[in-house]
């Protein structure tokens, strides 16, 4: 009876001194994001179920917190923020960073362009996977892409109708980013640059007469409250957010938590596209209800026309020139984003 005492007793010694050991290789690792948590959108709803898969796929060992609304990094302090190991994953607004990311901004060069929304994220993981290049650019600030959010394809809310090139004359356009200027002026019309918060008061005031967005964007930003006509003009779906981890939170993972999170944000895309094409179908069927909104199909002949157009074509031969520069066959990539691309 003593011996067995004795054994039972080292046993619970064991299993003790074993949990505090797994207690101690847990982590709570934190993300940082400027969406509010009660955005309710695709972007947040998604970034919540992500977060709970992780705990779950890891069996409760390891968690994400986050931290909502920039309460932690503002938007364009998210990426020096994570290299500085201040969060371990964050989403970077890629667009915002031009002269950090020009490899990763790739897409953003190439409006309009066939893809949709899982057909963007799908080539973004492709050129990770294909060109060393693509994640290089992001180890040299400490981070490491873990999966992609594109965003939704996009046309046109104007507050009057537009209906060919023809009616897009002397139109001021909200304008951002590396194509859009010169995609506007092809058009005829006048490119504005005006911050995303400052756009509902924009179309209200008919400081601009248009936004480039997609319904889900419209309808969160309540921008269909003051613009009653939705343009579908076919500028493809734009490239938004990487969901970036600290390289070294990455590099210090256990080899089974690692592939959970690269596994995660593989599916991370899918599940996000699913969740923005219902948020897309809802708010299209409110703008057929109370909303009011007027869908006007555009002529993408005339759209294309504009392709040839000396400063569409310059802004497309500066992103290749870059990625030539930087070792990547770019005229190969750019062939993706062409219309005559297969989709």
């Amino acid at each position: 009876m003593f011996i067995n005492a004795i054994l039972r007793s080292s046993a619970l010694a064991l299993v003790a001194v074993t949990g505090l050991a797994a207690s101690a290789q847990a982590e709570t690792y934190k993300w940082l994001t400027f969406k509010p948590q009660g955005a309710g959108d695709a972007q947040a709803v998604t970034t919540q179920w992500l977060v709970d898969e992780f705990e779950k796929r890891t069996d409760g060992k390891h968690k994400i917190e986050v931290f909502w609304g920039g309460s932690v990094a503002k938007t364009r302090e998210i990426p020096d923020a994570l290299a500085a190991g201040v969060g371990d994953f964050g989403d970077i607004i890629t667009p915002y960073f031009p002269d950090q990311m020009p490899l990763n901004n790739a897409v953003g060069f190439f409006i309009p362009q066939p893809m949709n929304t899982l057909e963007v994220g799908q080539f973004m993981e492709e050129l990770h996977a294909t060109y060393p290049e693509f994640e290089d650019e992001l180890a040299s600030q400490n981070l490491h892409a873990i999966g992609f959010r594109p965003l939704e394809d996009y046309g046109l809310l104007c507050n009057k109708p537009v209906r060919s090139v023809a009616d897009m004359k002397g139109l001021r356009i909200r304008s951002y980013g590396f194509a859009y200027p010169k995609l506007i002026e092809a058009l005829g019309a006048s490119p504005v640059s005006i911050a995303t918060s400052e756009a509902y008061e924009g179309l209200q005031r008919s400081i601009i007469d248009c936004t480039p967005i997609g319904p889900a964007l419209a309808r969160g930003w309540k921008y269909d409250e003051v613009a009653k006509y939705y343009i579908e003009i076919p500028l493809g779906a734009s490239f938004g957010h990487l969901l970036a981890m600290n390289l070294d939170s990455y590099n210090g993972m256990d080899d089974d938590t690692r592939a959970v999170i690269d596994q995660l944000g593989r599916d991370y895309l899918v599940e996000y596209a699913r969740v923005l094409s219902e948020d897309e179908t809802r708010v299209r069927d409110l703008w057929q209800g109370d909303l009011g909104v007027e869908v006007i199909d555009f002529p993408q002949g005339e759209l294309l026309g504009v392709l040839e157009d000396a400063g569409v074509k310059e802004v497309r031969q500066e992103w290749i020139d870059k990625a030539n520069a930087a070792g990547v066959p770019a005229d190969e990539i750019a062939k993706s984003l062409a219309f005559d691309a297969p989709s």
